[in-house]
C-alpha cells in the first residue's frame, strides 16, 4: 500500500481529501510507521495511536501558521510524514538524520523543541499571549497525554491559561485510562449538541436576550451548570476556565474534525478530551504498548519477542539487586516517576507491591515524598532517569541534601544515551549533583560494581547518587572489586602517565591504554568510583607518582569531576599536568553512542591520539 502514497504527500493534501480517503491513508501511514520504526527503532505504540488525531489536526489547522505544541513530542512521527519528511523517515534517530522529537530546525511546522513531559500547555499559552500582544492571528494548540497531564507544571499552566481567558486549545490524548468515566449515549448526545453550531448560537442568543434580566440569567446558568456537572465529565477543567469537549473518539476523523473546528472558532480556552488506543493497528503493540513505547530495531513478524525483557542491562541488574536488599531489610522502599518497568523496579513491585511507589510524571513530588519517607525512618531509593531528575533539582537540594537525609538516587540513563538526542542525554548529572553539599556521587565501572555500590549506598547515612548508563551492563570481572567501593581502584599499572576514569568511561580508558602500549607508552588506569567527595589522599599520591594525568568521564566536561580534580591540583600547587576529557559544552545530538564518541573524540582511538599529541606538546 505504501507505494500508492505520493512521496510528495503534504499537509495541504490532507485538507482536500475525503474522509474515506483519509481512513485509507491512516492504514497506509501505520504500515509506513511499522516499516520505518522496525528498521530504525523509535517510539512505535504512541505514534500508531495518534494517526487519526494527527490527520484531523492537519485537516483543521495550518501547521505552518498555527502553533501546535506536542507534549514530549515522541508521538510526532505522523506529523513529520505530513510535513515533507516522508522519505527522510528512514533516517529517523540516525546520526545527522531526523530527530525522534520535534525540532524547529527541521521544519517550520515544528513549533517547539520538546522531549520531556508537561511543558506543552505552558509553551502554547506563551505563544497565545505573544500572539495577542502583537496583534497577530493564529491558533495555538497543545497536545498532551494523560500521563503528562499529572505533571505539576501542566496544572500550573492550565490554571494560569484558564484565568487569563486567552484563546487556547488543549487536546488531551487519553490512551491509557480515562480521566473520567464515559457515561455512554447521554455523553455522546450531549457532546454532539455542545459542539454544534446551532447550540452555540442558541446559547449566545439566550445570553443576549437575558442581558437585562440578571436574576433570570443567573437562574438559567445555575440550572444549566447543575445538570451539566451532574452528567458531563471534565468538571475540573470547566472550573479552571476551559470549555470542555469530550470524550471524543480519537480514531473517528470526522468527529475529531468537527470538535477541532468548533474549538478553533471559540474565543476562549478550550479543553478537548480525546480517547485513543496506544499501538492501534499492530496487535503486539496494542497488547503490550509499554513494550513498544520506545524500541530498537526489530522484525515485525517476530515482534512478540520484544515482550522478553533483557536481564543483563544496568536497569535489570539494579532492579534485581534492590529486590534482594529489600527482602533483607523491610525499611527499603522504592519510588519512581512513571518508570517502574524501565528502571527495573517491576521485580520489587511484584515481590513487595506495597513498598514501590509510582509518583507519575511528577519528579518534584517523588523527591519530596522520598524525603518524608526518610524522615519517617525508611530507606527510600528514587529510581529515575538522569535527565528527569533535573526537573527536581530544587527538591534534591532543599528537601534531601539540606536535611542530610539518607535517600539513594539511582540515576538510570546517565551519560550520553544515544538516539533520543539532546533532551535525553544524561551528561549533566555529575555537575549538578556535585555542587550539592552532603551529596555522595558514585559511578560503577560495570554491573557487579553497581550491585556493590547499591549495598554501600543503602548503609550510608546521607544522600547518595549512583549514576549508570543505558543498555547492556559491562562486565570487567577480571578486575576484582578490591576493598569495597569507597576508594579508587587501580585497574592497570603504568609509568609517567595515568587515566583517572569515571564509571562507564573505565572501559574506554582500558582500551585506550592498550592502544598506547603499541606506541610504547605505559599508561596506568584508575577507576575513580567515588566522584564526590574527592579522595584527596589518593589524588595527592597520583600527583606525586605521575607527571601526566588524563581525566575521563561520560559527562559534561565543564563542572565535572575532571575540572574539580584540576582545581584541586591547582590549589595544591602541584606540578602535575592534567588533561580533562568529557563531552563538550553543548547539547549532544542524536546518534549511536559509538558514533557520538567518535565524533567528539571520546572513543579509545581518539583518546589515544589526543594523549600522544598532548605528550608531544609537553615535550
Amino acid at each position: 500500500m505504501e507505494n500508492q502514497i505520493p512521496k510528495h504527500l503534504l499537509t495541504d493534501d490532507v485538507k482536500h481529501m475525503s474522509t474515506r480517503s483519509l481512513e485509507l491513508l491512516a492504514v497506509q501511514i501505520r504500515e509506513k510507521l511499522l516499516d520505518d520504526v522496525s528498521s530504525c527503532g523509535g517510539h512505535l505504540a504512541s505514534n500508531l495511536g495518534v494517526v487519526e488525531l494527527t490527520l484531523a489536526l492537519h485537516r483543521v489547522f495550518d501547521v505552518y501558521k498555527d502553533r501546535i505544541v506536542w507534549d514530549v513530542g515522541h508521538q510526532t512521527y505522523v506529523h513529520k510524514l505530513l510535513t515533507g519528511r516522508w522519505d527522510d523517515m528512514t533516517t529517523l534517530r540516525q546520526l545527522d538524520g531526523l530527530s525522534g522529537f520535534p525540532k524547529r530546525m527541521e521544519s517550520r511546522s515544528d513549533a517547539f523543541d520538546s522531549g520531556h513531559s508537561g511543558s506543552s500547555v505552558s509553551a502554547a499559552f506563551g505563544y497565545a499571549k505573544a500572539r495577542d500582544l502583537k496583534g497577530e492571528d493564529y491558533a495555538c494548540v497543545a497536545v498532551i497525554g494523560d500521563g503528562a497531564l499529572n505533571c505539576g507544571v501542566s496544572f500550573e499552566a492550565l490554571n494560569s491559561a484558564g484565568a487569563e481567558k486567552t484563546p487556547l486549545i488543549v487536546v488531551l490524548n487519553d490512551n491509557e485510562m480515562s480521566i473520567s468515566k464515559n457515561v455512554g449515549g447521554v455523553a455522546k448526545h450531549l457532546q454532539e449538541l455542545r459542539t454544534s453550531a446551532p447550540y452555540l448560537g442558541i446559547k449566545k442568543s439566550i445570553k443576549t436576550a437575558t442581558a437585562n434580566m440578571p436574576r433570570l440569567q443567573r437562574g438559567l446558568t445555575s440550572a444549566r451548570d447543575t445538570l451539566k456537572y451532574a452528567i458531563v465529565p471534565g468538571v475540573i477543567f470547566e472550573q479552571m476556565g476551559f470549555k470542555y469537549y469530550g470524550p471524543v473518539d480519537g480514531h473517528d476523523i470526522d468527529a475529531m474534525t468537527t470538535v477541532l473546528q468548533s474549538a478553533k472558532e471559540q474565543q476562549r480556552p478550550v479543553f478537548i478530551h480525546v480517547i485513543t488506543k496506544k499501538g492501534k493497528g499492530f496487535i503486539p503493540a496494542e497488547k503490550n504498548p509499554s513494550k513498544f513505547h520506545g524500541i530498537g530495531p526489530f522484525d515485525p513478524s517476530m515482534a512478540i519477542s520484544a515482550d522478553s525483557p533483557s536481564t543483563d542491562t544496568y536497569s535489570a541488574l539494579f532492579g534485581a539487586a534492590l529486590a534482594e536488599e529489600a527482602a533483607e531489610d523491610d525499611r527499603i522502599v522504592a519510588i519512581t516517576a512513571a518508570m517502574t518497568d524501565a528502571t527495573g523496579l517491576s521485580v520489587m513491585k511484584e515481590k513487595f507491591p506495597n513498598r514501590v511507589f509510582d509518583a507519575g510524571i511528577a519528579e518534584q513530588h517523588a523527591v519530596s515524598f522520598a524525603a518524608g519517607l526518610a524522615l519517617g525512618g525508611l530507606k527510600p531509593v528514587v529510581a529515575i532517569y538522569s535527565t528527569f531528575l533535573q526537573r527536581a533539582y530544587d527538591q534534591v537540594i532543599t528537601e534531601v541534601c539540606l536535611q542530610n537525609l539518607p535517600v539513594v538516587f539511582a540515576l538510570d540513563r546517565s551519560g550520553v544515551t544515544g538516539r533520543d538526542g539532546e533532551t535525553h542525554q544524561g551528561s549533566f548529572d555529575i555537575a549538578y549533583l556535585s555542587s550539592m553539599p552532603n551529596m555522595t556521587v558514585l559511578a560503577p565501572k560495570d554491573g557487579p560494581e553497581l550491585v556493590a555500590m547499591l549495598q554501600y549506598a543503602l548503609n550510608l547515612n546521607g544522600p547518595v547518587a549512583i549514576r549508570y548508563p543505558r543498555g547492556k551492563a559491562a562486565d570487567l570481572s577480571e578486575y576484582a572489586i578490591a576493598a569495597g567501593v569507597s576508594r579508587p581502584q587501580q585497574m592497570r599499572a603504568g609509568r609517567y602517565m595515568c587515566i583517572l576514569a569515571a564509571g562507564s568511561s573505565v572501559s574506554d580508558a582500558l582500551k585506550t591504554a592498550e592502544i598506547l602500549d603499541e606506541k610504547n607508552i605505559r599508561c596506568a588506569v584508575y577507576n575513580l568510583r567515588v566522584l564526590k567527595p574527592l579522595n584527596e589522599t589518593f589524588l595527592d599520591g597520583i600527583f606525586e607518582q605521575y607527571r601526566h594525568v588524563i581525566t575521563l568521564e561520560d559527562g559534561d566536561v565543564y563542572e565535572g569531576v575532571g575540572m574539580r580534580i584540576a582545581a584541586y591540583a591547582a590549589e595544591r600547587q602541584s606540578n602535575v599536568r592534567i588533561k580533562v576529557m568529557g563531552w563538550p559544552d553543548r547539547f549532544i545530538e542524536h546518534g549511536s553512542t559509538e558514533e557520538l564518541k567518535e565524533r567528539y573524540g571520546l572513543d579509545a582511538a581518539s583518546i589515544a591520539e589526543t594523549a600522544v599529541n598532548w605528550l608531544e606538546e609537553q615535550d
